[in-house]
């Protein structure tokens, strides 16, 4: 029987309330088809929703993630921050990018979300943005001591890796694996290739260890193995974590169903391995 590990610190969590059209549009109208449930994610998600899902795991601390849509994203970090020591988290925030005309733009946003105490960089948001946007603006981000979250499917990875090259004082987060869209034959190529490529930009580079139940549409060790196991191998212990990205992922099952196959495809992992991909690391970097 595979041993939990002691401690979580959850890398990737989305607390949202669909009611906020404005800040939430795309989650209004849940599909009327397609695999998995839905409503898991189409719901209101608050920080005790998530405290009473993931109960049977010693999860002592979270990271949001920003999800509203544009300069709604900004807005987002500033509330949670305002809410956080009263509401039991988030413990760090990753927050918003939107596109900018200029980079003096880009800058007041990121400068703006630098009031909330537990903002800790930003990922682009909105559906123009690029996966990396433009060079000065992660300069921005290495100048001020901020993260950057790179969010961009297989097919964009190694172009990612070029770009961020040099940026050797920026601490660069993968999100959800690299991202694959389906586990095709041609995707997982893709995506070898541009993990590779992004693990070999440098050690200031990591890898979140989440988001996969959504293109592979379950939660089983079989199906997640292949992927962890290569990341982990590209980028090593020191330099990946573990996420839920709930309630996205919550679609295909719950956290503890999520969690028991992140344990299983560790469980030939030492102690301490294993400590650092489900809470060390996220700490580390989060600075939580």
């Amino acid at each position: 029987m595979t041993t939990q590990p002691t401690r979580i610190v959850d890398a990737h969590v989305h607390i949202w309330d669909p009611a906020r059209t404005d800040w939430y549009p795309y989650l209004s109208r849940p599909p009327e088809h397609g695999a998995g449930d839905a409503s898991r994610m189409y719901r209101r998600f608050s920080v005790d929703t998530y405290a009473a899902e993931t109960s049977k795991w010693n999860v002592e601390k979270f990271v949001n993630v920003a999800a509203a849509t544009g300069g709604h994203s900004v807005e987002e970090t500033v509330e949670l921050d305002r809410n956080a020591q009263a509401g039991g988290g988030p413990h760090a925030i990753v927050g918003g990018l939107p596109p900018t005309e200029t980079v003096a733009e880009a800058v007041e946003l990121i400068e703006r979300q630098m009031t909330a105490s537990r903002f800790r960089g930003v990922r682009p948001m909105g559906p123009s943005a690029a996966p990396v946007p433009d060079a000065a603006a992660l300069r921005a981000l290495e100048e001020r001591n901020l993260l950057f979250e790179l969010m961009a499917h297989p097919d964009q990875l190694q172009q990612a890796a070029t770009q961020l090259a040099g940026f050797d004082d920026l601490t660069v987060v993968v999100e959800h694996t690299g991202w694959p869209r389906s586990d095709s034959d041609e995707e997982r190529a893709l995506w070898r290739d541009g993990i590779d490529a992004l693990a070999a930009v440098g050690g200031n580079v990591l890898c979140k260890l989440s988001g996969l139940a959504m293109p592979l549409e379950c939660m089983g060790v079989d199906a997640f193995a292949p992927w962890i196991e290569h990341a982990i191998e590209a980028f090593g212990v020191d330099r990946c974590m573990f996420a839920s990205n709930f309630p996205v992922d919550a679609t295909y099952g719950t956290f503890d169903e999520l969690y028991t196959v992140f344990s299983a495809v560790t469980a030939d992992l030492d102690v301490e391995s294993r400590a650092k991909l489900f809470a060390d690391n996220a700490e580390r970097v989060y600075r939580c």
